[in-house]
């Protein structure tokens, strides 16, 4: 019976994730131009040294890995196909096998514009767990002409592991009975929520392994790393407990980053740069009705390290030119070596929605106020009904990647929540 493949107490989670989304998107287009082919889609095809945001299964067989540049790229495979960008397009086959996703469930949370999960405990109806991952995988296959890897488990912490353990096309299916034999050999970063600094961090407190994780003293743990150390002793045991949220909570940040085609280092540069981030955060903020409070920037140099700093303000603001503003002082005050840039972002924080936030107004311009935000939503509909490049002041116009963030089509953004969705930076 379908019954007795469903726990009496617990749950069933899915982990769905598309194999190299945007890869196979554009195969799923033309195939006749891609299938089957190494390629890859990076930033700035044109300037070869845009970086490369995923390849074909095709191309990670000649060496080509995601970060790569163009350039390392092609050298590591001559006839690789490079293709720009089209978030659009993305967008449409993400909702598409959503759509699919939730035919099964209500109980699914969009973590990314290519990976979800589902809480399936309820769905019986569809067959066991294992008949409703075929017919989902399936479905995208012949619906959208996607691969796509699903893991199985009781929480979604395993459930993402698994489907991280056979790709592409992969059904794997984890239980917590399994965690000993299949996970605890694996070194720590390999549990799904320790990244690198935080294993290098167990490696010198003796603890290599998944399996010395788990087996190590809660209180040693605690002691070391806070309530995280519970956590993580948890996790290396499969326990999770965090549910399928089906509704996106209110954006706690709004941000995009702009990977530059070559490094900069004069300020003027680097300042119309920020204009056009803040001008496309601040955007985004005003559709959701919301105003930020912190200002934050990063700053990639060229060897990958990464410096973030930020700013609280006195007064919230959903206004692009005092956002602009305080990330040049940001900048300024924090970069006063002159050194080369790789990427610059702007984050805006401590957010609330505008309706229900006191904002003190300046005494010598609080009559300015109303006509600088009407002035605002006069631009906004301008650019809402003929384009983000109806109106612009002279200080965005150029040739960089920031430029381009304004065209949905090709932009790639990260920290954005848009159509329930979250994406990635290019």
């Amino acid at each position: 019976m379908v019954e007795d493949h469903y726990p009496a107490k617990g749950r069933v989670i899915l982990h769905l994730d598309m194999n190299a989304f945007y890869c196979s998107v554009h195969e799923a287009e033309h195939p006749e131009q891609y299938k089957g082919k190494p390629t890859a889609v990076a930033g700035s095809v044109e300037l070869r040294k845009g970086v490369i945001v995923t390849c074909s299964y095709a191309a990670r067989a000649f060496g080509v890995k995601t970060g790569m540049t163009v350039r390392q790229g092609l050298k590591a495979c001559p006839q690789l196909i490079i293709i720009q960008p089209d978030f659009d397009l993305y967008r449409r086959y993400s909702r598409g096998f959503m759509d699919i996703a939730r035919s099964f469930t209500p109980l699914v949370q969009a973590t990314s514009i290519d990976e979800c999960y589902l809480d399936i405990t309820g769905s019986k109806l569809y067959g066991t767990p294992l008949d409703i991952a075929h017919r989902i995988r399936e479905r995208i296959r012949t619906e959208w002409g996607l691969p796509c890897s699903i893991g199985i488990a009781p929480n979604k912490l395993l459930a993402k592991m698994a489907s991280d353990m056979d790709k592409p096309n992969g059904l794997t299916v984890l239980r917590i009975r399994d965690v000993p034999a299949r996970l605890w050999s694996r070194p720590c970063d390999s549990l799904f929520g320790i990244g690198r600094k935080t294993a290098d961090k167990l490696r010198k407190l003796n603890i290599r392994t998944i399996g010395e994780l788990a087996a190590s003293d809660v209180s040693f743990l605690t002691g070391h790393f806070g309530v995280m150390g519970l956590w993580m002793k948890e996790a290396a045991n499969g326990i999770d407990r965090s549910p399928v949220k089906e509704t996106i909570e209110q954006s706690k940040s709004v941000g995009h980053t702009t990977t530059l085609p070559e490094n900069l280092s004069e300020c003027e540069d680097i300042h119309r740069v920020l204009l056009n981030l803040a001008d496309q955060t601040s955007r985004r903020m005003r559709r959701k009705k919301l105003v930020a409070q912190t200002v934050q920037i990063t700053i990639r140099r060229p060897d990958m390290s990464t410096v973030t700093r930020s700013m609280t303000l006195e007064t919230p603001t959903d206004n692009a030119a005092e956002i602009h503003r305080e990330a040049c002082r940001l900048f300024d005050f924090h970069w006063k070596h002159g050194g080369p840039v790789r990427l610059l972002g702007i984050t805006l924080q401590n957010l609330s929605l505008k309706d229900e936030t006191a904002v003190q107004l300046d005494l010598f311009d609080y009559d300015k106020n109303p006509r600088q935000e009407a002035l605002t939503r006069a631009m906004d509909k301008l650019r809402d009904k003929y384009g983000e490049d109806a109106v612009l002041t002279a200080g965005m116009l150029g040739d960089d990647p920031s430029a381009l963030i304004r065209n949905k089509r090709i932009r790639g953004t990260s920290l954005q929540m848009d159509d329930d969705l979250l994406y990635i930076d290019v």
